[in-house]
């Protein structure tokens, strides 16, 4: 069986799956509703807690399809509970971030600011003018949000300007030598 797949995924309290016909599992927990259409050779089983999902047989995209849909339902269950969020830093003088309501504004060096708006269950946090906190429930809407953010104004390697991740390392180069 796939490592992935095999494991079970546990249900905390006030966390409810629903599977119809149309293998669409919808999870709801205490910060939303989340719902992913699921391969028909996938079976899902609930009980006692916990949720289990199987595979029809051993071939190679069944193994592939078996851990990814384990992995995709463990996050929903993971987002309606718990959330997820991705920090942001802008390094450069003067670049500084500011979150009102849905609407995120940078100024990173641009002759405008740039604004982002918050898709559904996503929210903005500036915690200081160069720190960005992207929060949500889907874990794949944070992270392409996030990285949207980032492609703004990538770190770069001589002075380390940009907007990076907060535990990223920018590998920094050696600019010219002048002699």
């Amino acid at each position: 069986m796939s490592r992935i797949g095999k494991l079970p995924i546990h249900l905390p309290k006030g966390v409810t799956v629903t599977v119809d016909d149309s293998h669409r599992v919808v999870v709801k927990g205490p910060k939303g509703t989340l719902s992913q259409d699921v391969n028909n050779s996938i079976g899902i089983s609930q009980e006692d807690g916990t949720l289990h999902l199987t595979r029809q047989n051993d071939s190679k995209p069944q193994k592939a399809m078996h851990g990814l849909y384990r992995s995709l339902v463990h996050n929903m269950v993971v987002g309606v509970t718990e959330g997820f969020s991705k920090t942001l830093e802008l390094v450069g003088t003067g670049y500084r971030a500011q979150a009102e309501g849905n609407k995120l504004t940078l100024s990173v060096g641009y002759s405008h600011p740039v604004v982002f708006t918050a898709p559904e269950h996503v929210t903005f946090e500036t915690p200081a003018p160069t720190t960005v906190v992207v929060k949500g429930i889907d874990k794949q809407v944070v992270g392409n949000l996030a990285a949207d953010i980032r492609a703004v104004r990538p770190p770069e390697p001589y002075l380390g300007k940009g907007i990076k991740y907060k535990d990223e390392h920018i590998r920094r180069k050696v600019g010219k030598s002048g002699n």
